[in-house]
């Protein structure tokens, strides 16, 4: 793993050396655009006093047509257009459609548009740039129009039907023919699909492929959220027929192939509300006094061979998807819940890694193999959290002796320059009709971490057992966890924030001085009110992890190699280590490298699109959870400032909504990009990241997952500033550039 985060120059450039080398850098790069932060970083442009000066010369640039602002902040060389290009189209709902080529955005007019939809890829002509106006484009040809459904309601009257989209990208509401509705009714829920749109026509016309409920009722809106993103919402049968047709197979011939561990202390830490139980951990004490323990992983490819309808069901949904009230499993119920779920006094068929430990959590020796356990007991997280505070209950003794070795194994981590985010997860107390009627905060305790630290264990140790070959040996094709070096500038960024509310973050040299200073600001922001903004800010500050051949290490865990092991139930590239780690101790041959990096890609794309999914779900109950609050007030954080906006997170429940601009009625506010911060043209107030304030609960609008905010003063009148800053002499503002975009004028 890469050890370092490389720092800065800090010589300060002359502003005329600065213009050449912008206009150089630009024309040299003249089919993409940049922010200002990247020209500066590609131009040397590194002291603070120059990053200024930047922005300041790309406003003059573009003021006098030099250089072209493709879109807000982001700057590229001009072109003399007229000529065909390629792109992908951008619909939205607002009109303000474009084309997107090689970065740049070009506006597309309605008319122009052909009706492409969102995602669309099309020919286009653009116009040749004049004076002062922004080039436009033409879509001529639609090359390849995206496969692509839409979630709404239906509206059916006596002589037509229609469906409203929810969608963003869409403004027109689809005409369906009555034979077209599949039985749906007014006020359903529906995913249509496009069937066809005339050059003159105001709406396209379409059908409906499945009718998901009632709006509002929670089923139907869980389901359009998984459909918005694309994202199974039910099992196929002939996939569940399939897996209700295994049987768990453990014969006495199984059994002698596998080592086993029936007789060894064994049980399992979920959450309470877990049917699917992937991991369990035996231990024992030998002879010489170190202790064994064993991480039984539930052995899934044993029962899902590659290339059957199961194996292509779970590679092409890669991840189980968790909404606030429901798992979607990747593996059908017979086997996730059934017989591969490690359930108590059952037999199970596991893939195991196990370890000798001292009482110092030195890991002496490892072996990794198939096996055969018996689980004991199941306990809940709560249950073994109980032992551990009080030492007493069933398996008090190992449950104890696990909690010391993982406190070890923990420490270890952290002296290495391991990160540390612990932030609190929201939780919701549905009732029967899955409306939120609590919001709680989920925190991770001991029980959690003793499981955490076995199973990082696990998962290191196996992909050092593949990835780490001796000199002259070649590795063999693998799927690694990675998690990149963060980009310097993010960090430096970071760092002048935490600065701002009196910690310090060391933003260059090794990375695991780097992660330890990060680690002593998010102990030292416990409990404070500003402890949710910068740890968010921080794990932005972060590359994300991803799935993939080329191992560079995981710099958050400060591993040299990582690899997801411990969750083949409900993840696709755990299922392909264990396939891998046989093939290996078969003394089979390399795998394919790019077929397996496709499938890496693939879960890649997968995971991150069901975490969109969970965060939509929790928005939408948050909202609706709000609705029920509206002229409430509530102490609240200010974790994030952008040109639209304030947007504001409460204390009490961690509900995040928006002070829009236009209600900040007191003066016409500018926001400034690089300081995070909205500020008053007339009276200079500023709000800014991390700010405390008082909000009334203005709007909760289930429909589109929004909620919104009215700042209110100390006197509770809304529309008054809640904290004024000391004005600056006037003088020292004349001319100055406003370094951000915005604002909405008292009306």
């Amino acid at each position: 793993m890469k050890d370092t985060i490389t720092a800065t120059t800090q010589r300060r450039l002359k502003k005329k050396d600065l213009l050449n080398k912008i206009l150089e850098f630009l024309q040299k790069e003249n089919k993409k655009a940049f922010n200002y932060k990247q020209i500066a970083h590609a131009i040397g442009a590194d002291h603070p006093a120059n990053r200024i000066d930047v922005i300041n010369l790309l406003d003059d640039l573009a003021a006098a047509d030099e250089i072209v602002e493709v879109s807000l902040g982001r700057y590229k060389a001009k072109s003399n257009r007229g000529t065909e290009s390629i792109g992908i189209f951008v619909r939205r709902s607002n009109g303000r459609n474009a084309v997107v080529i090689e970065d740049e955005q070009i506006m597309v007019a309605e008319r122009n548009s052909m009706h492409a939809l969102n995602g669309d890829k099309v020919r286009v002509v653009i116009s040749a740039t004049r004076k002062g106006q922004e080039p436009e484009a033409k879509v001529t040809e639609i090359i390849e129009a995206k496969d692509q459904v839409f979630i709404g309601t239906l509206k059916v009257e006596k002589n037509y039907a229609s469906l409203v989209p929810d969608s963003k990208f869409l403004a027109a509401d689809i005409i369906i023919p009555r034979s077209k509705l599949k039985g749906g009714k007014s006020g359903d829920k529906a995913i249509a699909r496009i069937t066809y749109w005339g050059d003159d026509e105001m709406n396209p016309r379409g059908e409906i492929v499945d009718i998901l409920g009632r709006k509002g009722e929670n089923n139907a809106e869980m389901h359009a959220i998984l459909a918005e993103f694309g994202l199974p919402y039910k099992y196929p049968e002939a996939v569940e027929k399939a897996a209700n047709k295994i049987s768990a197979g453990i014969t006495p011939e199984e059994v002698a192939k596998r080592e086993d561990f029936r007789g060894v202390t064994t049980f399992t830490i979920d959450p309470v509300d877990a049917k699917d139980f992937d991991d369990a951990l035996s231990i024992r004490q030998l002879a010489n006094g170190n202790y064994e323990v064993g991480v039984h992983i539930a052995d899934v490819t044993h029962y899902v061979q590659p290339g059957s309808i199961i194996d292509k069901e779970a590679r092409e949904r890669a991840t189980s998807v968790y909404l606030v009230d429901r798992t979607i499993p990747m593996l059908p119920e017979h086997l996730s819940n059934g017989i591969c779920s490690l359930r108590p006094n059952e037999e199970k068929l596991c893939f195991s890694a196990i370890f000798e430990l001292d009482k110092k959590a030195n890991v002496l020796n490892y072996r990794i193999g198939r096996t055969v356990i018996r689980s004991d007991r199941r306990f809940t997280y709560e249950e073994a959290q109980k032992i551990i505070e009080t030492g007493e209950g069933e398996f008090s003794k190992e449950i104890l002796t696990l909690d010391s070795l993982a406190k070890e194994l923990r420490r270890k981590r952290y002296d290495a320059g391991a990160l540390e985010f612990e932030r609190a997860e929201v939780r919701f107390e549905i009732d029967k009709d899955g409306k939120p009627i609590r919001v709680y905060f989920k925190e991770s305790k001991d029980a959690n971490k003793l499981i955490e630290e076995f199973m990082l264990l696990a998962n290191l140790t196996v992909a050092e057992s593949i990835g780490k070959v001796p000199k002259n040996k070649k590795a063999k094709t693998f799927v690694y966890r990675v998690h990149d070096n963060p980009d310097p500038e993010k960090i430096a960024n970071f760092a002048l924030i935490a600065q701002r509310f009196g910690y310090k973050v060391n933003a260059e040299g090794r990375a695991k001085e780097v992660n330890k200073s990060l680690n002593r600001l998010l102990k030292d922001v416990k409990g404070k009110g500003e402890e949710n903004m910068l740890s968010i800010l921080a794990i932005r500050s972060m590359a994300k992890a991803i799935y993939t051949t080329d191992n560079v290490g995981h710099y958050g865990l400060a591993l040299d190699y990582y690899t997801h092991f411990t969750s083949p139930i409900r993840r696709y590239p755990d299922m392909m280590v264990h396939r891998l780690l046989q093939r290996y101790f078969d003394k089979g041959r390399s795998a394919d490298k790019l077929k397996v990096e496709d499938q890496c890609k693939h879960s890649s794309d997968m995971e991150q699109l069901a975490a969109n999914a969970e965060r939509a779900s929790i928005r939408f109950k948050q909202v609706e959870f709000m609705k029920d609050h509206l002229g409430e007030v509530y102490e609240g954080v200010i974790c994030g400032v952008t040109e639209w906006g304030l947007y504001v997170e409460l204390d009490e429940n961690m509900c995040e909504g928006l002070v829009p601009i236009r209600d900040l009625a007191d003066d016409y506010y500018d926001f400034d990009e690089k300081n995070y911060c909205l500020i008053g043209r007339k009276n200079h107030n500023k709000y800014t990241l991390g700010d405390k304030v008082r909000v009334q609960v203005a709007r909760a609008d289930v429909d589109k997952k929004q909620l919104d905010f009215a700042l209110l003063a100390d006197d509770g009148n809304p529309n008054k500033p809640l904290r004024t800053e000391k004005k600056s002499n006037p003088r020292a503002h004349a001319g100055k550039k406003h370094s951000g975009r915005g604002g909405r004028k008292r009306k």
